[in-house]
């Protein structure tokens, strides 16, 4: 009975031994709001057209250590005019264990924006309520298709290298 026990204890030992992920850290790197049309803007019917740019970039910091920065840009344009111009560099430092390559580019793609998406969305709507605009609610990000479509297009742009250099 007593080795039956340690052989249980010691697959639940290996299992713990899978894929390891940890948040070591989450920061604001970069804020900046803009309302280059105020007190003007605020005599206007408040319809606003709003773009909005999301980027993300990876840095390795140690061995599988990396500091991931969401980037999100939200613009709001009265006609011609700029309303308010908000960004915000949202990052955090990740430790990610071993392994596959493809997991732990999905990991740093998706997985850590998504982590790090509430954050900025929070801070991005604090800033437009304090330069006194209506309510800003950003929805959620499907960055699973944002990083699905940018891994086909990568993997396009290869293939067309790739006929490119068989054609040469």
């Amino acid at each position: 009975m007593a080795e039956e026990n340690q052989q249980n204890g010691a697959s639940n030992g290996q299992q713990a031994q899978g894929p390891q992920f940890n948040i070591q850290r989450i920061y604001t790197k970069d804020i900046s709001f803009e309302s280059p049309n105020a007190p003007g803007v605020f005599t206007k019917e408040w319809k606003p057209e709003v773009k909005l740019d999301i980027d993300t970039k990876t840095a390795q910091l140690e061995e599988n250590v990396y500091e991931v920065t969401l980037s999100v840009t939200v613009t709001a344009s009265l006609g011609e005019e700029t309303a308010f111009l908000c960004e915000v560099q949202q990052a955090g430092i990740f430790a990610i264990g071993e392994m596959p390559e493809a997991n732990k580019a999905h990991t740093l793609g998706s997985f850590c924006p998504n982590v790090l998406f509430p954050y900025a969305r929070e801070t991005i709507s604090n800033l437009v309520n304090r330069g006194t605009f209506p309510p800003l609610n950003l929805a959620p990000v499907n960055f699973d298709a944002i990083f699905s479509a940018y891994m086909q297009k990568r993997a396009q742009q290869q293939g067309q290298e790739g006929q490119q250099n068989l054609d040469a």
